[in-house]
């Protein structure tokens, strides 16, 4: 890939066209969900005909590949954001739920249903790790406080997710705990299930929080 500001003229408008149908992808992801995802429908928006835009994205994996490792690579941003001031599990909470709201398709697509037919490369997997790597750096520091679990006992054994990181196993059994249950509120959050239960989910949603980071 051309360092930035040497792209060529050709280059550029590659990456122009690609960008417009990726906006194009997520209209219809919003409107009918990823798996009815048609490049067709994309170049008839964009008046190309179909072989033009494959030209673009061999097929409709590459393009559905393309939204979620633009998806993971914005939560990513977030979460880096939220670390430079303080790099608390709180403050890379509230940036993950914000991030979430913002645009809950994109949300969705990442930790929503799968998408049938559709698996992800290895580098898709990569740019998500780093979003978790983060979240471990702030679960490490947290004060020990809670006892040791057998589940924790099984991570030391069974850490290859997390090979990289210094963090204990009691920490990584935390990050975990805090994932799980931090997408769990969202999740039914953004798929409307807590409507007509007559509370906040954001006030359910920093109870949570305050549970996880209880020392």
């Amino acid at each position: 890939m051309a360092e930035a500001g040497t792209e060529t003229p050709r280059e550029r408008y590659r990456a122009q066209v690609r960008t417009e149908i990726k906006e194009h992808a997520w209209g219809q992801v919003a409107t009918a969900g990823a798996s009815a995802l048609s490049l067709n429908a994309i170049a008839k928006q964009m008046g190309m005909s179909g072989p033009a835009l494959y030209r673009y994205f061999a097929n409709r994996d590459e393009l559905i590949t393309a939204l979620i490792t633009d998806a993971y690579r914005s939560l990513a941003d977030a979460f880096r954001t939220a670390a430079v001031t303080g790099a608390d599990v709180a403050a890379l909470a509230h940036a993950l739920r914000a991030w979430a709201l913002d645009d809950p398709q994109r949300y969705l697509l990442i930790y929503g249903t799968p998408v049938p037919g559709y698996h992800a490369p290895d580098d898709v997997t990569l740019v998500a790790s780093e979003i978790m790597t983060i979240l471990l750096d702030a679960c490490a520091a947290l004060p020990p406080g809670r006892p040791a679990t057998p589940f924790d006992a099984y991570l030391e054994d069974h850490r290859q997710w997390a090979s990289d990181h210094p963090a204990s196993a009691a920490a990584l059994h935390r990050g975990l705990i805090c994932w799980t249950r931090l997408h769990g509120i969202l999740s039914l959050e953004l798929a409307g299930h807590f409507t007509g239960m007559g509370f906040d989910p954001a006030r359910l949603f920093a109870a949570e929080l305050d549970d996880l980071t209880a020392p």
